[in-house]
């Protein structure tokens, strides 16, 4: 069978665009059996699987059992999870940031960082609805209409961070990582170390990692989506990274491998729905 891949995506009803940038919906069929890497990532894990149930192999925090997810959700992470595929993947990522733990959740992000869990398990009523609305439905626009209508009625979306918090997460990831922490904390008006331990709180990761994690998704998203003949050293330059040794030390410890062999071994993946696109 020719291997193939469906990728469409979709922007969230307005009242849900301040903490999910978007829907991305996925299928891919005819591939070899295998692993994926799941690598971090400035959004939230959040998907709902309308095929095959999302088998994790290796969570990010490496004392946390293998699981099998009808619809997955973890927080922030510096690590790579493992997940194991049949060659067939299908179902609905929502690009959920972590603003929206608390509007969704009702818990800060932080409370999720490095940990796995069936969406039910923070909202029961959420997860099953996702889970079943994304299965009856067969087109995406009316699977995106459905995740649309679960996350409208159960979002409270007066229950974000504060201010001062929300500009620093949106700053970092609109400068993609670059931005540095002692200007981002005097244009708050607080210590760098006030700023690290409310951003901690919050997020799970300080502002100096989230920073890295940002950067690193960049670069990865650029090295999945650039035509070959542009460097990895152009692209650790343009994404702020002092040299191509640089990108590649950071890409060793948030990927667990370099970035040539990750561009050889990973298949097409819903966390780079245009590298996806290409080679489907």
């Amino acid at each position: 069978m020719e291997a193939t891949t469906e990728v469409v995506t979709a922007a969230p009803a307005p009242v849900l665009a301040a903490f999910i940038d978007r829907y991305v919906g996925y299928r891919m069929t005819g591939y070899e059996p295998g692993l994926h890497r799941g690598l971090p990532s400035r959004h939230m894990t959040f998907i709902v699987a309308a095929g095959p149930p999302i088998q994790v192999v290796e969570q990010t925090d490496r004392r946390q059992p293998p699981g099998s997810y009808r619809c997955v959700l973890s927080g922030l992470q510096a690590a790579p999870a493992m997940i194991a595929h049949t060659g067939f993947q299908e179902g609905v990522a929502i690009e959920l940031t972590p603003l929206g733990s608390r509007v969704l959740f009702g818990m800060p992000a932080s409370e999720m960082w490095d940990v796995t869990i069936e969406c039910s398990q923070a909202r029961r009523s959420l997860g099953d609805q996702l889970a079943d609305a994304v299965h009856a439905h067969e087109d995406w626009p009316s699977r995106f209409a459905a995740c649309d209508r679960a996350l409208t009625a159960a979002a409270r979306t007066e229950s974000v961070p504060g201010a001062e918090l929300t500009w620093a997460w949106r700053t970092l990831v609109g400068t993609g990582g670059t931005c540095p922490i002692n200007p981002l904390a005097e244009r708050i008006g607080w210590s760098r170390q006030h700023l690290t331990r409310k951003f901690t709180a919050e997020f799970g990761a300080s502002p100096k990692l989230a920073a890295r994690i940002i950067r690193f998704e960049r670069a990865r998203r650029m090295l999945a989506n650039t035509p070959s003949y542009v460097s990895i050293a152009q692209i650790a330059a343009t994404c702020g990274y002092y040299d191509q040794a640089h990108l590649n030390r950071d890409f060793a410890e948030l990927a667990g491998v370099a970035p040539t062999a990750w561009l050889a071994e990973e298949i097409p993946s819903v966390q780079d729905p245009g590298a996806a696109e290409a080679r489907g």
